[in-house]
Parts: C-alpha cells; structure tokens; sequence
C-alpha cells in the first residue's frame, strides 16, 4: 500500500531553468555571430519550446484544482511544458508511455536485438540543416536491415519488425546523428511464422548500409562520387554496426527498457552543474576517449547552443514503426486475422515461432498519477492531512481567475518573481470568491521525474494556511 506523502519538484530551481532563465536573451541575440557556423541556421522552434519550458510548472499559467477528500485541504497542481527532447520532465513521461506502448501493443512474443546504426564524422553535417535526410538515412537502415536478414535467413519474401529512434546527441551533446533499432531477431512470413536469426557477422550489414547511405548523399548533391569512392575505400570507413544480446521472446521487461532508453532525453540535470557567478555549465559523463576527461565545461551559452540544437522540428517524427510493426499492417491485421498461406517449409534446422494467432492488446495510457506511482511508489492524490484519496476538481487556464485566485493566496508576486514579464490577466471574469471556512493549500508539480521526489513526513508538507 503506497501511504507516503508526496513532495514534488520546484522547477525554477533546477539548474536548466536558471540557465536559460539568465542567459537565453543573450544566447538569441549573439547565435548568429558566435554559433550560426557550428550549430546550423537559427530555428524558430527553439525559441517556442525554450519560452514553453521557462513556463513549465509555472501556476500563472494554469493549473488544476485538486481536493474534495472531507478534510478542507487543496492543491495547485500547474501545466507543464509538454516539450519533447527537451523538458527533461516532460520527456521523461514521453519515455516511459512509449516503454509500455511498446511493450504492450507493438512487439510480438519473439526474439528483439537492437541494434546501433552510425555514420563518419566527415557525413554528419550535411544532416544539420537539412532534417529531411534523418528520413532517408532511417529509409537506407530499413532497407539494409532487410535485405541483411532476407539474404541470411534465405526467405526472399520474409517482413521484419523494427522500431527506429533518431539520436542526433552524443556524450557530450555534439552533432552525433545515428540510430537506434528495437529489431525482431528474424523474419516474420504472411502466414503468421516467424523465422529465427541465427548469430552471423556483421560486416555484410555494415557494407550494405554504407553503400546505401553514400548513393543517397550523391543523389541528393551533398557529396560528388569521387568523395564517396574515396570514402568506401578506407579500411575503417567510419560506418559502424553495433548489437546487442538477444532479448528472450518473453522477456517484456527487458523491451520496455530497451525501449525507453532508446527515447531518452538528449541530456539529463544530474550530469548538469550550473554556475552563476562564472556563467559556465560542467557536464560530466562518461570519460572522453580523446580529452581522456569525464566532463567537459561550456560557456552558459554554449551549452543552450548545444541542448538546443537536438529540438526536432514540428511535425518531425523522431520515432519510425517498418515492416510488421508498421501502422499499415497493424492495422491489416486489426482489422481482419491473418490466413494461413501456402509456402515453402522453413530451412532445416532454423528456429520457428508460430504468432499466427497473437493479437497485441490496447493498453490504456498511464496518467500523471499511474506515472508517479510506478516511478516513485508514492501516491500523488492523497491528502498529507487526512489520507483520503483527492480528486481533480478544477482545470483553471482563465488569465482572469488565475490571477484572483493566486492573488487571493498571496502567490501571484511569489510565482512572478522570477517569471520575465507578461501581458496583464483579463479582468472581465469572474472573482475567485474565498470559501467561508479556512482552507489549506499546497502546491504540486506536474511529471517529476529528473528533478527529483524526497518523501516528507505528512508535518512537514508545505501548506498555507488561508484566513
């Protein structure tokens, strides 16, 4: 039973926020001079997302009214940002919804690998600006992987089941694009068979893969044959494929993980060390094969330079489904099951799994509160006072009442403080009226994740007390 009391976060404390909060008016203003050249044209999306996350968690905003356990006591649960590959927060809940997505509605109960695409270092920036090519660099991986698996396996007509996420990070939150594939270990056939991989050498994958990505590169006009020969010629072409174990066919734990780390945030806070006085950010990882350190120090503009350059556009879709785990043919075969077909038996000695009748389950996705609890084993909704369970009351987004009721608490200076300044609330709605009994107020916040939970015993949960 889950009876401790929870402490959110404070997102203006976090080093991230104060950051940006210092020195992301400066960093707009010199990008062009100072980091136009190394980190790609200004986009218009980092200055939306970094103003939404400077938002994040903030009550002025909005925020849900939480209460009605008998015992009088409120909360303020604020909006948060919402930001992908950003809000270290935020994404975080993006993560772990897409580990059960995965888990639960996309894989079949067969063999996964995954696998790490990479390209040289001399190919990287031709994929700064230009965005469109991530896709066709996922298209080549697809295409390679098949034909790898097909050629293997000798099953001409054989489906593969991938899932691909686009990093464009590294360690140190360079341009590093590559990708990573929750891939099924074999191939699945229309009847419903699937065909096990058995353990081959790479080389053949890597050769395939960097064949595609070159001809893609001379077609689009970034590089002339003559540099791809040249690169195909070298006895370490900078291409690389990498796999892991083999994850067990009913091993689902070990997928959601495999799953979530593939979604992760481009950097985490507690690699993160902001300092003031010097305006500089230390972000310590893993040691540097060629500084042969284990953390490196920015300027606080070079750093928002580096986070914010892995801001995917609108639209862009970081995540790809090919083959049987595809949206079409899922929803092939939602729509109708699979007949058996007449084929060829598969190859003597291969390992076979028969998922003929195998339909994954929709999964109903987790709120705010599943997500707290499965993370932290805390129950965010109920009462420190009483210990009854809360419920949502109210959604408050209306300017007008926003400020009556902060105002009414004595919170509008204190979450403005720090805020830079926005328009004026409307005045035309109607007056946040006080409850004829005194009522206590505590403040929530929304998908705490990286910023940290400490479990308060229920005396010291902060509250304020209203006359």
């Amino acid at each position: 039973m889950l009876s401790k009391v929870y402490r959110p976060r404070q997102p203006r404390q976090s080093p991230l926020w104060r950051c940006l909060h210092d020195h992301d008016a400066a960093f707009k203003s010199n990008y062009k001079q100072t980091f136009e050249q190394t980190h790609g044209f200004w986009r218009e999306v980092v200055d939306r997302v970094v103003q939404q996350f400077l938002e994040c968690g903030d009550l002025a905003k909005g925020f849900a009214r939480i209460g009605a356990c008998g015992c009088g006591k409120e909360h303020l649960l604020p909006f948060s940002c919402k930001c992908r590959n950003f809000c270290p927060s935020c994404h975080q809940k993006k993560v772990l919804l897409f580990g059960e997505h995965v888990r639960h509605e996309i894989v079949y109960p067969v063999p996964h690998r995954q696998y790490v695409l990479t390209i040289p270092k001399r190919l990287r920036c031709y994929f700064r600006n230009n965005h469109k090519l991530l896709g066709q660099l996922c298209l080549a991986a697809r295409d390679s992987l098949k034909t790898f698996l097909r050629t293997q396996l000798g099953l001409p007509d054989g489906e593969v089941g991938m899932i691909l996420v686009i990093h464009t990070f590294g360690e140190y939150l360079g341009w590093h694009p590559h990708l990573h594939i929750l891939c099924a270990d074999g191939l699945f056939r229309q009847s419903g068979l699937f065909q096990c991989m058995r353990p081959v050498d790479l080389q053949e994958l890597e050769l395939l893969f960097r064949d595609r990505v070159l001809n893609f590169l001379v077609q689009a006009g970034k590089i002339d044959q003559a540099t791809a020969d040249q690169i195909s010629a070298w006895p370490h072409s900078g291409f690389g494929v990498d796999n892991g174990s083999v994850i067990a066919k009913n091993d689902t734990a070990a997928i959601e993980r495999v799953a979530q780390y593939m979604l992760r945030n481009p950097f985490a806070l507690s690699k993160m060390t902001y300092n003031e006085h010097s305006a500089t950010v230390i972000y310590r990882s893993k040691r540097d094969y060629h500084s042969k350190c284990n953390f490196k120090v920015f300027s606080a503009e070079a750093f928002i330079a580096s986070i914010t350059q892995h801001i995917p556009a609108h639209g862009f879709q970081n995540v790809r489904y090919y083959g049987w785990y595809s949206n079409k043919t899922r929803g092939q075969r939602r729509k109708q099951m699979l007949a058996a077909a007449t084929e060829d038996p598969p190859n003597a000695g291969a390992d076979v799994i028969d998922v003929s009748d195998y339909q994954p389950k929709k999964h109903a996705s987790k709120k705010w509160r599943e997500l707290i609890k499965k993370v932290w084993e805390v129950e965010p909704l109920i009462c420190p006072k009483c210990g009854k369970p809360m419920r949502v009351i109210a959604l408050i987004d209306d300017p007008g009442v926003i400020f009556e009721i902060l105002s009414h608490l004595g919170l509008w200076e204190a979450v403005n403080e720090q805020t830079r300044s926005r328009a004026p609330p409307r005045q035309d709605s109607a007056a946040y009226s006080s409850p004829e009994e005194p009522r206590q107020y505590a403040i929530l916040y929304e998908d705490a994740f990286f910023d940290g939970i400490d479990q308060l015993p229920e005396d010291e949960f902060p509250t304020i007390l209203i006359d």
